[in-house]
């Protein structure tokens, strides 16, 4: 009886541990699916299988959820990006290559994919959200890029450019390419596949950073 009784009550305190998580992921669902203005705490509670007050013990306000969704979802990519511009011992190219490619596939081909569009479209309204987003998301992404080009053109590999300026350029296929399949898919028959678009993107970004003597 003793066993059963501490049995159910571990099993209670890691259900309580993982529930921030559970939240988190069904919040970055609803978003993705509704929009910021447009979702409800009740929704969001709805999804992940519980009350409204549940949701309130671990997040102020929808706000703060939203936050804590799309931190929870993109570190791992950004993460994942700062570790490649971390890498001296790869070719730039190769690392530039790798992070166009490997963010379609953390960041454009999941739900995260639709954070873009919500941003354009929720801006005005909520003009310290995509500030936010920008500054703690956007912003590290980019230094990850333009350290990559910094290393690049410190080798030899890249023609003098500004970085930070080159990594922007070299976002805006990327980005795009996430807003097309993310709102325009079903009304664009002619939209190439993901790796065809971004690998395609990525050798022609490479041919202008490239020098003359480096292979593209």
């Amino acid at each position: 009886m003793a066993t059963c009784f501490f049995k159910e009550k571990f099993i209670r305190r890691r259900r309580k541990e993982a529930r921030p998580a559970e939240l988190t992921a069904a919040a970055l669902d609803v978003f993705a699916e509704k929009g910021f203005a447009a979702t409800r705490l009740d929704d969001i509670a709805a999804r992940a299988g519980v009350s409204k007050g549940t949701v309130y013990l671990y997040f102020d306000n929808k706000e703060a959820l939203f936050k804590a969704a799309v931190e929870a979802a993109m570190t791992p990519a950004i993460e994942a990006a700062e570790a490649l511009a971390g890498d001296t011992q790869r070719p730039a190219g190769e690392l530039l290559r790798e992070f166009v490619l490997g963010w379609w596939q953390l960041v454009g081909s999941t739900s995260l994919g639709a954070l873009p569009r919500l941003l354009v479209a929720e801006s005005r309204n909520f003009p310290e959200l995509a500030a936010w987003f920008h500054e703690k998301m956007i912003s590290r992404a980019l230094r990850a890029m333009a350290t990559i080009i910094e290393q690049g053109i410190a080798s030899g590999e890249f023609r003098p450019a500004p970085p930070l300026l080159a990594a922007r350029i070299v976002f805006a296929p990327m980005f795009s390419f996430i807003i097309w399949q993310h709102t325009f898919s079903t009304h664009m028959p002619d939209l190439p596949p993901p790796e065809e678009f971004l690998g395609e993107a990525a050798r022609i970004l490479l041919y202008g950073l490239s020098t003359p003597e480096s292979p593209t």
